[in-house]
């Protein structure tokens, strides 16, 4: 009786609880591509979770004087942000995605230029360790860069395909540098090593999420073939706090919400293969 006096007493609450649920559904059949039929150019799940996602959003700005109903209201576009982040984004369009990757660019070569500038910070036997394992970002992250301008000006398959070979390529690169960075043995340099190189992985993780989002299945489990080292073997070494604070900062969101969106992240990274 106490949980219906609740949805009684608190509907749009209830509601807003109901519809996160199904977009949470709507992320997981989507994952496991199961589509319910076409809409339109997208498919009938996609079309779902969407509807939810956007009365989540009417719920978020619903005028009201009250406190409580505003603090209410605060939540619920925070949970709108997140039914707009999670994978299930299948159904977006390949330009809209691509604007996304391209907003990510600048702070991929921002994050590449503290790991230039972080060799000469630490100590002389960690510096060619170092050295060594990123000296493969400059050219991999300013092709990923290449790459994704040129499928916003032209998303065609052709160039999608480049996109997802070079994102998997820099995720690699990133991943092995990790492993690599393992072996310093002095405590401090590697904790500053090891960040430098997750501001970039972050970045990383974020595009590949994208590019997947547009991609077919088969797509991805070629990307996912490509992926030798795979995410298991890496997560010591990530700093998923820092991931949280680099996303929330990025689309403008809490923090808390963030750390949702890079465990939910990690998940679907995880099902997929890598």
């Amino acid at each position: 009786m106490n949980s219906i006096s609740n949805i009684w007493n608190h509907p749009k609450t209830s509601a807003a609880g109901l519809l996160i649920a199904i977009v949470t559904i709507a992320g997981v059949l989507s994952q496991q591509n199961i589509t319910l039929g076409a809409a339109g150019s997208g498919t009938v799940v996609t079309l779902i979770g969407a509807v939810a996602t956007a009365l989540l959003g009417l719920f978020a700005k619903d005028p009201s004087g009250d406190t409580a109903a505003t603090d209410t209201a605060a939540k619920l576009g925070a949970w709108a942000l997140i039914a707009l982040l999670l994978p299930f984004a299948s159904g977006c369009s390949g330009t809209s995605v691509a604007q996304d990757i391209v907003s990510w660019t600048p702070t991929l070569q921002s994050a590449v230029a503290t790991v230039n500038a972080t060799g000469a910070l630490l100590d002389p036997a960690a510096a060619p360790i170092f050295i060594a394992a990123t000296a493969g970002f400059d050219a991999a992250s300013n092709l990923l860069v290449a790459r994704a301008k040129t499928y916003l000006a032209k998303p065609t398959t052709t160039v999608l395909a480049q996109l997802q070979a070079q994102v998997v390529v820099l995720q690699q690169q990133v991943s092995a540098s990790l492993l690599s960075l393992a072996r310093i043995a002095n405590p401090s340099s590697q904790q500053s090593a090891i960040g430098a190189v997750n501001g970039v992985a972050t970045i990383v993780s974020a595009i590949l999420a994208l590019v997947q989002s547009v991609s077919s299945k088969a797509a991805v489990a070629q990307m996912s073939a490509h992926a030798t080292i795979k995410l298991a073997s890496v997560q010591p070494f990530l700093d998923k706090r820092k991931s949280a604070a680099t996303i929330a900062a990025h689309y403008g969101e809490p923090v808390q919400l963030a750390q949702i969106q890079v465990e939910q992240l990690v998940l679907t990274e995880s099902h997929l293969g890598f």
